[in-house]
């Protein structure tokens, strides 16, 4: 016989990332994976280049050196700072540490599939919330939560949906947990938003024993390729995560380059003022041109499609690879007529605006 995987591992989807290849086009645009159009700082390339003279030794354990230079730029706790290879990990992690067989995992429909993922890969029990108005229902969540609950994964903005929970509705969602649960508030996205109602979620984990907020340098710092996330968490979480995660987890030349990155908050304005301009024009061009574009906060849009043979979501997509734009599919998001934009250069931007405008017409 072969080994047996655990129950749930088998029950898991293979995560597929974004496309990044056009076949027969001559000039690409990946506008599929929600990357920043302009890549990284300067600062954090050179910081990067000048870690080659350490590749031969070993980081120090506890990515000390990026976890001052966060706690410094956002006024927190070192201590109390966990980084990650991605947010990702340190997402695995957290079901890794709290979640048993059998017991449960409240997270949203067309929400990051890892939730699903972890939750399966330690025999938990996934709660999927429905989101009929693809918007995180705080009141359906509390409805669900009982005394099996573990874990409580909200992505704040929300991916692929590109919305937001108002900082009240997280407080409410929390107020309901109970404090054998943690409420992990991933804030990926969290740059992007500029709205007077909203929280990243460092004030809640401040004043709170279970709840944890998760980041990454991969979306407005531009190192997506070098995965480098962390945590804010409250220190008996820390403790635990500290436990499990892989010594070394975050390599120096990532570390440094996300110090770098960090300190460099011209290349940040730069990102979001260019974020700001597109979004808000891509949204009003593409609405123009006949499509349901919802609002967004972050540095995506999400598009949709009739279920019209001729004008749907894969008709739409066939007609951008055509021409070397590559969208993301939301198929896997259980939102079958629907492509995710990521917000781009300004080419490609404005390649994928007339793009839309012809297939509006051709349809």
């Amino acid at each position: 016989m072969a080994p047996v995987p655990k129950p749930g591992v088998l029950d898991i989807d293979i995560y597929v990332p974004g496309r990044s290849k056009a076949e027969g086009a001559t000039r690409v645009h990946k506008l599929s994976s929600n990357e920043s159009p302009f890549g990284p700082s300067a600062n954090a390339v050179a910081a990067y280049d000048a870690a080659k003279a350490q590749l031969g030794i070993y980081p120090e354990g506890t990515a000390q050196i990026l976890r001052d230079a966060i706690a410094s730029h956002f006024g927190l706790a070192a201590d109390r700072i966990i980084c990650g290879n991605g947010s990702d990990e340190i997402l695995t992690l957290l079901a890794n540490c709290y979640v048993r067989p059998g017991e449960e995992v409240i997270f949203a429909a067309h929400s990051f599939s890892l939730y699903k993922i972890a939750t399966l890969a330690n025999s938990g029990v996934p709660v999927e919330i429905p989101a009929p108005a693809l918007q995180f229902d705080v009141d359906a969540a509390i409805a669900r939560i009982t005394a099996r609950t573990r874990l409580v994964y909200i992505a704040n903005p929300n991916n692929p949906t590109a919305n937001y929970t108002a900082a009240s509705e997280l407080r409410r969602l929390h107020q309901a947990l109970p404090d054998s649960a943690v409420l992990v508030i991933d804030a990926a996205y969290a740059e992007y938003v500029r709205r007077n109602d909203y929280e990243a979620g460092i004030e809640l984990v401040g004043t709170s024993a279970n709840v944890v907020m998760t980041r990454t340098f991969s979306k407005v710092y531009g190192l997506a390729g070098i995965r480098v996330g962390w945590a804010y968490c409250p220190k008996a979480i820390a403790g635990a995560l500290n436990r499990v995660r892989a010594p070394f987890n975050v390599n120096i030349a990532a570390q440094k380059a996300a110090v770098a990155a960090l300190a460099d908050h011209g290349h940040v304005e730069k990102s979001l003022q260019h974020n700001e301009f597109w979004r808000a024009r891509l949204i009003e061009e593409i609405r123009a041109a006949g499509y349901r574009v919802d609002d967004s906060v972050a540095n995506f849009i999400l598009i949709h499609f009739p279920k019209i043979p001729g004008r749907s979501s894969a008709d739409a997509d066939r007609f951008l690879m055509s021409r070397g734009i590559i969208l993301r599919s939301c198929a896997s998001y259980a939102l079958p007529q629907c492509l995710r934009l990521t917000v781009g250069t300004e080419e490609a931007n404005l390649a994928a605006i007339a793009a839309l405008q012809k297939f509006a017409n051709a349809a």
